[in-house]
């Protein structure tokens, strides 16, 4: 068996039998127990509830209801059936115009039309993943390093480095300063690739972060401009959960720190951005880079006929994100449920003692469940994790698998499921924990007093919501029904 193992690693490529596609990890470790377990209220109501997938549900009513309002959007209805052959046919891969022009204006729109972004230089990939790889193709050769704040989104490595033969490295961040970035670690990070021989060629940004569910201020910002324009190298800023943030501060955008910095190296700043989190489309697969140079953006478009989005798509997104009155309503409904969910969660948590860094953005919270662990190492945080999963029946992410430097962190997803899905996930939660802190006797008490609170809690959040706007009625739910 072995021989045969050898002989098939010697007939296929690295890229085939490596493990560069990062899927050997917890991350999605979890997701694979989920789909061999899934929950369902009726038919499966002790399955395995899903809060490691950060999706954007809340507001699909809305956009349900223009595509209905909308027929002609389509291609593939009476209404919209004359425009098919065009649509149909073969299109240049910079893009339609209209779709460009509408992106560009949304874009500007989330960033509170403080800057303009150029239509032209808008390049389409097949979601934010294609977008990340086609720059790591135009900024870097194999071998060479892109720096990253941690704990950061598993699917970076993948997307920046298997085809790419780019490296990743660490910049640590820390929990005694709310995990932000500093100067220093950035220096700390930039010295240890120079001892080790490793050029660097960029510095990667998460804004708002997946996992912290965090913005960075203008200083972080400022200074991480300034630092990459004195080791002269790229600066990327993953800008796909900017429509996500619910409450104060304010997101800033890297291209409008670039617009105030006269002097900065624009043609060394590139942005990421894909609609599969703030509008919730990760299906479409529509993701964008931005960049300020030129020559990237020619390499990018030519790249983006291996990951081109489908006219048809181009065409009802141009559309909808044109009707100026529904992207105004969609952005100020969607941040307020996400808000509202948020909210909800953390203070779940907290009713039981568990705590998650303050976050205003995302579609998770970070989770801090270091006091449950038996020992503070990544060992005690796998075996809770497990547990997690197994018994709690919850996927969630644990911390390591975001190469985060402090073991005893998870990431939970809110946002990708109903009112009733997530009352039965907290009461999970509170049970678990209940049990954690004693006897049985105290835990069954604790388990009525969790269950009490829980209703109370929701009975305050549905009298805040109104019954027309509830979240969704769970499409995991009736795909399954």
């Amino acid at each position: 068996m072995d021989h045969m193992l050898r002989n098939e690693e010697n007939l296929l490529s690295k890229i085939a039998t490596n493990d560069g596609h990062g899927e050997n990890s917890a991350y999605f470790d979890g997701w694979k127990a989920y789909d061999a377990d899934p929950y369902h209220p009726t038919k499966n109501p002790n399955g395995v509830i899903q809060m490691g997938l950060a999706e954007n549900q809340l507001a699909f009513d809305l956009v349900q209801e223009w595509v209905r309002n909308n027929p002609k959007a389509s291609i593939c209805t009476a209404e919209g059936v004359d425009d098919f052959k065009d649509i149909a046919i073969y299109q240049d891969y910079h893009g339609l115009p209209e779709f460009r022009n509408a992106v560009a204006r949304f874009m500007g729109r989330v960033r509170g039309n403080r800057v303009r972004f150029d239509p032209d230089r808008i390049v389409m990939s097949g979601g934010a993943t294609g977008a990340q790889e086609t720059l790591a193709f135009c900024l870097a050769d194999p071998g060479d390093a892109f720096l990253v704040p941690t704990p950061y989104y598993p699917g970076n490595d993948r997307d920046l480095t298997w085809r790419t033969g780019v490296r990743l490295l660490h910049v640590v961040c820390e929990s005694s300063n709310d995990f932000k970035i500093t100067r220093h670690a950035l220096e700390s990070a930039y010295n240890k690739a120079q001892e080790a021989n490793i050029r660097v060629k960029g510095l990667l940004l998460n804004n708002p972060s997946n996992p912290l569910g965090t913005v960075l201020d203008r200083e972080a910002l400022t200074d991480s401009l300034a630092f990459t324009n004195d080791k002269n190298i790229h600066l990327i800023c993953d800008e796909i959960y900017s429509a996500t943030v619910f409450s104060q501060p304010d997101f800033i955008s890297i291209a409008e720190i670039a617009q105030e910095n006269v002097n900065c190296r624009r043609d060394m700043i590139h942005i990421v951005y894909s609609l599969s989190k703030d509008l919730g489309f990760p299906g479409f697969r529509v993701g964008v880079v931005y960049s300020y140079n030129d020559t990237v953006v020619n390499c990018a478009r030519k790249m983006s006929s291996f990951g081109l989005v489908s006219t048809q798509t181009q065409r009802l997104i141009a559309l909808m994100l044109s009707d100026d009155v529904f992207v105004d309503k969609f952005l100020s409904e969607s941040v307020k449920r996400l808000g509202t969910r948020h909210g909800f969660l953390s203070r779940g948590l907290a009713q039981v003692g568990i705590g998650s860094l303050n976050s205003n953005a995302g579609l998770y919270c970070w989770m801090d469940l270091r006091r449950l662990l038996k020992e503070p190492t990544f060992e005690a945080e796998m075996e809770l994790w497990r547990v997690i999963i197994n018994e709690v029946k919850l996927n969630v992410s644990p911390g390591a698998s975001f190469h985060c430097s402090e073991p005893g962190w998870f990431r939970v997803c809110f946002a990708n499921m109903d009112d009733e899905t997530m009352r039965v996930a907290l009461g999970r939660i509170h049970k678990f924990v209940a049990q954690k802190k004693g006897g049985e006797a105290s835990s069954r008490r604790q388990c009525r007093r969790s269950k009490l609170e829980i209703s109370l809690s929701f009975r305050r959040l549905d009298e805040i919501m109104s019954p027309h706007h509830s979240p969704m009625s769970s499409p995991m739910v009736r795909a399954r029904t």
